[in-house]
């Protein structure tokens, strides 16, 4: 997902703030250096807007860039302008959120109640904002989160595991899917920055074929059926950009064969050399094409898509989801 646009100097002031006042609580509750150089890092940030220069380079005194300032907030320098030391720990940051992020992706394939479920989450750097999760129920069926945080990098793939954390929890409440998403939107809009929101697309397959969704903002999921693919549409606003957002489920009861592709915005914002981008009706032309399995579905997307893009650099995360009734 793009990066949005940069907030105001107030809006950022009071968020960071925000976070300055629950760092100085952490630290009261318990000593922890970590803490304590995170909130040195803050209150520098807060610093640096009050004196009008947040966002720019302390070496070379131009604009570091809203991409990096969008996935490191607190950074002060260009990335060129970093000691050894300085890149080395960040690169082992980097490296320990990577290995963080994939410990909370949902096991490749997932078989169960009548249904078959693949997925290949392809984020551009060593970390992603997409959000993946998939997660058996207490009862009848399991629960599927396909989902894309604003901005790119750290800050985003932080996003996308508070989803993780909100979504795992709330399943185990028993919730009814409605009520889910509008706490998790609520919770997410009342701690994210400004300008921050994630679209979804989540719901529950029941062992009957019955399955119910919710499109918060997302590109609209794929009916494949009998050589056709038709978009879903339905949807409310994304989680995050308004903390009272009203969410209503939608039902499809699926016979077998038929099966739902969900994919985010690097799918069909992927652009090719010639600035072209593959779009959503290409998505649904491969959709339809005759298909095994939910991974044979994912893997021919992910073809099509690569040789649509050829030599053109990826521009953002990628992940695809296909659900395929079986029984």
């Amino acid at each position: 997902m793009a990066t949005p646009a940069p907030a105001s100097a107030d809006a950022l002031r009071k968020d960071l703030s925000r976070q300055q006042q629950r760092l100085r609580v952490a630290l009261d509750a318990r000593g922890d250096s970590r803490l304590e150089h995170l909130l040195a890092e803050v209150d520098e940030a807060l610093a640096r807007i009050d004196e009008g220069s947040y966002g720019i380079c302390e070496t070379c005194h131009d604009s570091i860039g809203q991409t990096t300032l969008a996935a490191y907030p607190l950074i002060s320098f260009c990335i060129d302008h970093l000691s050894e030391p300085e890149r080395q720990h960040l690169q082992s940051d980097l490296e320990l959120a990577a290995r963080v992020q994939s410990r909370l992706l949902p096991e490749p394939r997932l078989r169960a109640a009548g249904w078959e479920v693949a997925y290949r989450y392809e984020p551009m750097g060593p970390v992603g904002g997409d959000y993946c999760d998939l997660i058996r129920a207490n009862g009848d069926g399991f629960f599927f989160f396909l989902g894309d945080v604003s901005g790119k990098g750290v800050a985003a793939s932080l996003l996308a595991a508070q989803l993780h954390g909100l979504f795992r929890t709330l399943v185990a409440l028993d919730l009814p899917l409605e009520t889910m998403v509008e706490r998790a939107n609520r919770i997410f809009c009342e701690s994210v920055l400004s300008g921050h929101f994630a679209t979804l697309v989540c719901g529950h397959a029941s062992a009957s074929g019955a399955l119910d969704f919710i499109n918060a903002g997302h590109p609209p999921p794929l009916l494949v059926s009998e050589g056709r693919a038709t978009p879903l549409e339905s949807g409310g606003h994304p989680l995050g950009m308004f903390c009272d957002g009203d969410y209503r489920a939608e039902q499809v009861r699926f016979s077998p064969r038929q099966s739902l592709l969900l994919y985010t915005d690097g799918l069909s914002e992927a652009a090719a050399p010639s600035s072209e981008e593959y779009g959503s009706a290409r998505a649904a032309r491969v959709a339809s094409g005759t298909h095994a399995d939910a991974e044979a579905l994912v893997v021919a997307c992910l073809a099509d898509v690569a040789a649509f893009r050829a030599s053109a650099p990826r521009n953002d995360d990628l992940t695809v989801m296909a659900l395929r009734r079986t029984g």
